[in-house]
């Protein structure tokens, strides 16, 4: 199986911190295009450049009330383009959580902790 060497990466996350975090650890161990978004929205007006995988917070409105959840955003990306991969990314350790985004279109669902970087990474090396 032939697998594409550097795969198009959003991270959508309002924790600046982590997202550049995670910018930075992605981009120092592949050779991956990575791009960050703070909301949702942002991201879904860039879907026109056709991510390989969106790294998706769920709780995206923690800083923003007024923008949409993870949830919302898996939901419109998978209506506007099924093919994106979804990896879920969150700080909730709720089985429901998890499986709520699973049945949505996720293709995993990672908890945010001390191993959280190196399982992402292990799963984009994964999606053909």
């Amino acid at each position: 199986m032939h697998r594409k060497l550097s795969k198009k990466i959003f991270i959508v996350d309002d924790n600046e911190m982590l997202t550049m975090a995670l910018e930075d650890y992605l981009t120092r161990r592949t050779m991956h295009k990575v791009t960050v978004f703070g909301t949702g929205e942002e991201c879904i007006h860039h879907l026109d450049e056709s991510p390989d995988i969106i790294i998706l917070d769920y709780n995206l409105n923690s800083v923003k009330e007024s923008a949409a959840n993870g949830a919302q955003i898996l939901d419109l990306v998978k209506k506007l383009d099924p093919t994106i991969h979804v990896i879920m990314l969150s700080s909730q350790d709720a089985y429901g959580t998890a499986l709520q985004t699973i049945m949505k279109g996720a293709d995993t669902y990672v908890i945010k902790d001390a191993d959280a970087f190196a399982k992402i990474e292990a799963i984009i090396q994964e999606i053909n």
